[in-house]
């Protein structure tokens, strides 16, 4: 069976709010917001005069020319860019979560900056378009290379996207965390800032918008045909690899413009073509007239927003902010659809692997192979040595409680993953998704900027904010019908926000936020045996609630009325699941932070292994999950010793290029 477009469905009717009436809302704010800017700063008969000829002996004048006009400009041309990307990029790929951000190349862009910057400064010079471009060239290539099959899959290109992100991402903050002085600044920049001194990137923007634009709406014909199974484009005389390469070149291209000219506004391109969708543009063409506008005003908005709020709170990035803003307009119109899309459930990977016990079993002697020299084999100033009696009271205080809370978290991890994928039937998802990390993290982020020793109260403020984000999502998910569209772009909204965050708290250079960010690249140093028996224990408890739930996790793979019809109790097993997923998720995340890779990996490992039956799949994904992170913590105490690399990012660099092969497998098969 041929996967068929993923995401949300059409409204079935138009809304009473049409696009046009959107976007005439959304500007007459703008306008409002820049009306008030611009009389705060000069007396309105110089407007004009400050815009065309300004008095260069007249600072206001001069600021309102050289800065405010500009940035005002490029908020407006950005937005549009990332919009027109955004639905370039879902329509040729078929899903509607893609997005620069999602699918890497936004972050291949953001990774090349990095690297040059600390690697290669003269490739700098002549400004940052070669070096944003080869970036995103590069990550949109690893996409191609891993996830291009016969056929054109939308889930695998998500999926080959998402994974490539975390990768760049990952290691991104690497580079940051052992390169943090050269590159605070950087760091601001790339999380979206619109100051501008000039006219330059009004200047760079402006004809290659234009040009892009053109592009699009002169195969607006073939790109509609993409819409369709690829023998259905195929039939009605379409060179499909053609369109789809010009297409995405565009899209790419206009990626890597945005990011070199203002760094990475992530959301635009996801909520512009969202609302415009959900306010009646059906059509391909009225999608790529709507959404750019949409686009260009959302992020008018926010940054008119963002620089009002700068003058109490010091400078806040436009790029911080989108996803504040944008998450409740786009929530409210989902709340206005009538009923969501089924999201399909993909087909497996390979055939049902006959004796999977056995291969559960094997996974778990591996484990425990792998734990024992985790814990006793480590580099110290003598070199490498595995430990002996004298050490076991060190063993036993900071080596063992962090492995085993590693194992533990990375277990918890990988079966909150797997329930999520099985509730959603989006193997997109991941306990990110479901938010409790995201609001664990949030309620860590405000605990450590309100509290003078916020230590103590980390493990209460983050199960408080996990339980109200889960509280939250059941609300909207069940305000009529449960949705798992819904549910899933509530959880990718949260994601956004977090990131956001946490990016400005990084570039702030408060010292109060050294032991956070620690902790949200998923640090295992603060990890005791307190926390660690804890996970354990919730773990295994856990654990074993899920394997009872094994039975609804099969029937919901048949669709929810065939369930229905089997005698299974939606809602309570929607619920039952959810909180199981959350108790997993909130506990993983006291432990090691706000991990999310592991969720997404570890369930995948076991689909591409043949593992299709839940019991067996949520054996089989605990134990992936807590092999990857027990690998993690390991490499992460020695390999660059005596200082300590994040377990977490260490857990992409395992999982992401195994996943990558076994899709790679997968594609030639």
């Amino acid at each position: 069976m041929s996967e068929s477009t993923l995401g949300l469905a059409a409204p079935r009717s138009g809304l009473p709010m049409g696009p046009a009436i959107c976007t005439l809302v959304l500007a007459l704010l703008a306008g409002l917001l820049v009306f008030h800017g611009l009389q705060g700063a000069l007396p309105r008969d110089l407007w004009w005069q400050a815009l065309w000829a300004p008095d260069l002996d007249d600072v206001r004048q001069v600021l309102l020319h050289f800065s405010f006009f500009p940035r005002l400009a490029v908020s407006l041309m950005a937005g549009a860019a990332l919009a027109l990307a955004g639905t370039l990029f879902q329509q040729i790929l078929r899903n509607p979560l893609a997005e620069p951000v999602t699918l890497g190349v936004s972050a291949g862009a953001n990774l090349a900056l990095s690297a040059a910057t600390i690697f290669a400064p003269t490739l700098l010079v002549h400004g940052l378009e070669a070096v944003t471009l080869t970036g995103a060239a590069l990550a949109t290539g690893l996409l191609f290379a891993f996830a291009w099959g016969r056929t054109l899959s939308p889930l695998r290109f998500i999926l080959a996207g998402m994974v490539i992100s975390l990768y760049c991402v990952s290691l991104n903050a690497l580079l940051v965390l052992f390169n943090h002085d050269y590159l605070i600044d950087l760091l601001l920049w790339q999380a979206g800032s619109l100051n501008q001194s000039g006219w330059d990137g009004v200047l760079y923007l402006a004809p290659r918008l234009a040009v892009a634009m053109v592009i699009a709406l002169l195969m607006v014909r073939p790109l509609a045909a993409l819409g369709l199974e690829d023998e259905g484009a195929a039939a009605v005389g379409v060179n499909l690899r053609r369109t789809r390469v010009l297409g995405l070149a565009v899209a790419v291209a206009l990626s890597a413009f945005v990011t070199s000219a203002v760094g990475m506004l992530a959301f635009v391109g996801l909520a512009a073509p969202a609302i415009a969708r959900l306010c009646g543009a059906r059509t391909l063409k009225q999608r790529l007239i709507w959404a750019p506008l949409l686009g260009a005003a959302l992020l008018c908005v926010v940054d008119q927003i963002a620089r009002e709020l700068s003058r109490f709170a010091g400078e806040i990035p436009a790029g911080i902010l989108t996803g504040v803003f944008s998450v409740p307009l786009l929530l409210w119109l989902l709340g206005r659809q009538r009923s969501g899309g089924i999201i399909p459930r993909p087909a497996p990977a390979r055939p049902q692997r006959e004796h999977p016990w056995r291969l559960i079993i094997g996974a778990a002697i591996l484990l425990a192979l792998l734990t024992l020299p985790a814990i006793y084999f480590a580099v110290d100033a003598n070199g490498w040595h595995w430990g002996d009696a004298g050490l076991s009271d060190a063993i036993a205080q900071w080596r063992l409680p962090r492995v085993l809370g590693s194992l533990a978290a990375g277990a918890m991890l990988a079966v909150a993953g797997l329930l999520v994928q099985r509730l959603t039937g989006n193997p997109m998802a991941s306990p990110e998704v479901l938010g409790a990390t995201s609001g664990a993290a949030i309620a860590v982020l405000v605990l450590f900027l309100v509290m003078p020793q916020p230590q103590a109260y980390m493990v209460p403020a983050a199960s408080l904010g996990a339980l109200l984000t889960l509280g939250l999502l059941l609300w909207f998910a069940w305000r009529k019908t449960f949705n798992a569209e819904r549910l899933l772009l509530t959880g990718v909204c949260l994601t956004t926000l977090l990131h956001s965050l946490s990016t400005l708290l990084l570039a702030s250079g408060d010292p109060r936020m050294t032991a956070m960010m620690s902790w949200m690249t998923g640090s295992t140093y603060q990890v005791d045996a307190l926390s660690a028996s804890t996970g354990l224990a919730v773990g295994a408890l856990m654990i074993g609630a899920s394997l009872l739930l094994a039975r609804p996790l099969d029937l919901l793979t048949l669709g929810n009325g065939t369930a229905v019809a089997l005698g299974m109790r939606l809602r309570l097993s929607h619920l039952a699941i959810l909180l199981t997923a959350a108790v997993l998720t909130a506990t993983a995340t006291i432990i090691v932070g706000p991990l999310s890779f592991v969720g997404l990996i570890g369930p995948h490992i076991a689909r591409h292994l043949g593992v299709r039956r839940a019991a067996p799949q949520i054996l089989l994904s605990a134990v992936a999950g807590a092999l990857i992170m027990v690998v993690a913590d390991w490499l992460g105490r020695n390999i660059a010793y005596p200082w300590p690399v994040s377990a977490g990012l260490l857990a992409a660099f395992i999982g992401c290029p195994y996943f990558l092969w076994l899709m790679h497998r997968e594609r030639r098969g």
